[in-house]
């Protein structure tokens, strides 16, 4: 792992929390900070070897920052089972929709690689 990569994305991270902070942005500054690597990655013109490395090192641990989100799950635990029939009805809305334009795309997809 390289400490200059290490630095790149927490620079972006760190930015794009400001910018949600400051501009009072409904989109969380992480998800900001990750489009602003991925603008620089498309001004760059491509991903740098060390920063493949260093994201290939880190890839094992992500499972770790599911952690909070599951306890806080937990926390509220008994908010979410008052809701639990406005929860089933829209996760299973949302699967249904995430299904279809997932068969959709893979179809046009398809298509597409088979006509060239």
């Amino acid at each position: 792992m390289n400490v200059n990569t290490i630095a790149l994305l927490l620079v972006c991270q760190l930015v794009g929390d400001t910018l949600a902070r400051l501009l009072s942005l409904p989109i969380p500054g992480p998800v900001i900070g990750m489009l602003l690597l991925f603008v620089g990655l498309l001004l760059y013109g491509g991903i740098p070897p060390s920063l493949t490395k260093t994201a290939d090192s880190l890839l094992p641990y992500l499972g770790l920052l599911f952690v909070p989100a599951g306890a806080g799950v937990v926390q509220y635990f008994s908010d979410l089972e008052q809701q639990r029939w406005i929860l089933l009805v829209s996760l299973s809305i949302s699967l249904v929709v995430s299904l279809v334009a997932t068969g959709l795309l893979v179809q046009a997809l398809r298509k597409r690689w088979s006509d060239e």
